[in-house]
């Protein structure tokens, strides 16, 4: 049988929201929080979006909108 891997570490979305924090902690960026913290909203938002884009064509497809 094959052996499956497991993944550890961070996603690229997690270590550039990371890497966002430490450099407003230590100074280096003077950006407000907001997008210190964007990489975690935006794909939140995009998560989002595309999931009801998926729900309305759905719908559409089935007639029942």
């Amino acid at each position: 049988m094959k052996k499956q891997r497991k993944k550890a570490g961070l996603g690229f979305i997690s270590t550039l929201t990371l890497l966002f924090i430490v450099l407003k902690l230590t100074g280096l960026v003077h950006w407000p929080w907001i997008w210190v913290l964007s990489p975690v909203w935006i794909s939140g938002v995009l998560a989002i979006a595309a999931f009801s884009i998926i729900l309305i064509v759905g719908r559409i497809k089935k007639g029942k909108w």
